[in-house]
């Protein structure tokens, strides 16, 4: 028997994008480097090596959100127990959409994401870093 989704992505990023602000990449651009703001970057560490990444954004990759978030966690990350504004940001605007919602749902204040994601950015004339592949050995 298929599965029948209820809820699909499309209402998902709807509600998201009604209940979380969405920093348009300009505004972003402005706002970079400010002590209050840190930019979290949840793409995927393959897409920071292929495209690289805002300098100073802080990379968790979106399955460790919440765990990162949590104080209560054994993964819980400092950077999210600061008093700052914590701004989302994902390749085009949809997963960070649904990740800021899900770290306001936890209580994380403020937050916001980054419309049109790393591409906006990049269109905007933000400034991006190369990110190198960590040898091994």
């Amino acid at each position: 028997m298929p599965q029948k989704i209820t809820i699909g992505y499309r209402k998902l990023l709807d509600e998201a994008n009604r209940e979380v602000e969405t920093l348009p990449a300009a505004e972003a651009v402005k706002r970079h480097g400010r002590e209050d703001v840190v930019l979290i970057d949840i793409r995927d560490i393959r897409e920071l090596h292929r495209e690289g990444r805002v300098p100073g954004a802080f990379h968790c990759p979106r399955g460790m959100l919440e765990f990162w978030i949590d104080p209560e966690s054994p993964y819980a990350k400092p950077v999210f127990q600061q008093d700052k504004t914590f701004v989302f940001q994902c390749a085009s605007g949809w997963r960070s959409a649904l990740a800021a919602k899900a770290a306001q749902d936890m209580g994380l204040r403020p937050v916001a994401h980054l419309g049109g994601g790393f591409t906006a950015w990049r269109e905007a004339g933000g400034a991006v870093e190369k990110v190198e592949p960590k040898k091994k050995g």
